[in-house]
């Protein structure tokens, strides 16, 4: 399910601006030894992460010189963690990159890790939930964040529905098929995992597609971050980085059941008939009509950070052209 993040506090702001001293020199390991990095992911495990674990499992990082670490996010999350130096590399998504360096903490997006979003409103078939206008007097389910309402609220308006209409029930991370069977009626999803483990449950659902109604809502979730700090003193390793992951992004593309078993022998815990059916449906939209994996457009940026400003989630414009980079992909070589 997706979990959208903001915790942006002033405690982030204050460690960012002064930070730094946490994380790694960016000086390579001397004679031989590989340079320590830490990543940190945005959820669980999942196959929006598997160009990371194909990465590492084929050896893309050793061979530029890199010992990637790959951990869950805790409670902190993984922006704070990487704009704090405590993390090298993490994932993300644009609306908590975009919210992030409004309060001066420079994250930077370095990679599109899908091309589209692939987030839905989901329910179940049977409740009938086919468009916006069938959400008033329903329940959503969410995590109590601003940009849901705001988000449901954009599309709902542009099907003549009123967002006052729904209930909004914070369900934190209860699972979307016991939350829509016990305490909700739709919830906000990644069809690439929920939306297939549905297929696979025989649970047929109705999906609402934010871009649909909205082309300002085709963002990108999830991206690659760092920070400025990393980016400024040690782009050698910011390249070598992002470089391996677009390989283990590519081998995920060619070689979607070799990509799965790195996964799933990683994470064992998984589901592994989840994984490599997710993991067939995600080929074409890792990279979708883009000239190259990670690719990011500016009006993307740009459309999504108006959208945010002129649906007061934001106080400010957004520089994007400082909010993200592709110079450090293969692609923009």
């Amino acid at each position: 399910m997706k979990k959208i993040l903001f915790p942006i506090i002033l405690a982030l702001f204050l460690a960012a601006c002064g930070n730094g001293d946490d994380a790694d020199d960016g000086s390579s390991a001397e004679n031989g030894a590989l340079e320590e990095i830490t990543f940190v992911l945005d959820w669980t495990p999942n196959t929006n992460h598997t160009g990371i674990y194909a990465a590492q499992a084929e050896g893309y990082y050793e061979e530029r010189g890199l010992d990637v670490n790959i951990v869950l996010p805790g409670e902190a999350g993984a922006e704070q963690t990487v704009a704090t130096g405590n993390g090298d590399f993490g994932i993300s998504a644009q609306e908590n990159v975009t919210q992030a360096r409004l309060q001066g903490v420079d994250i930077v997006s370095l990679a599109a890790i899908i091309q589209d979003n692939t987030s839905v409103l989901a329910s179940p078939e049977e409740y009938g939930l086919e468009t916006p206008s069938d959400l008033e007097g329903q329940t959503y389910g969410g995590y109590g964040s601003p940009i849901e309402e705001e988000t449901i609220a954009s599309i709902m308006q542009a099907d003549g529905a009123d967002i006052s209409e729904v209930d909004i029930l914070n369900i934190g991370d209860t699972d979307f098929f016991t939350a829509v069977q016990r305490d909700v009626d739709f919830a906000w999803i990644y069809y690439g995992w929920t939306g297939i483990e549905a297929e696979l449950r025989d649970f047929p659902l109705n999906t609402i597609d934010f871009t649909e109604y909205s082309d300002a809502l085709n963002f990108y979730t999830p991206v690659l971050m760092t920070n400025q700090n990393l980016i400024d003193s040690d782009p050698e390793t910011v390249r070598a980085f992002t470089e391996a992951t677009a390989e283990g992004y590519q081998f995920a593309m060619e070689q979607p059941e070799a990509a799965a078993e790195h996964l799933i022998e990683a994470e064992p815990d998984l589901d592994p008939e989840l994984v490599r059916a997710s993991q067939e449906w995600l080929v074409d939209v890792y990279q979708g009509d883009a000239p190259y994996w990670g690719y990011q457009a500016q009006d993307v940026w740009q459309n999504y950070s108006d959208w945010m400003y002129e649906n007061e989630l934001i106080e400010s414009e957004l520089d994007v052209e400082q909010a993200y980079t592709n110079e450090f992909l293969p692609g923009a070589e």
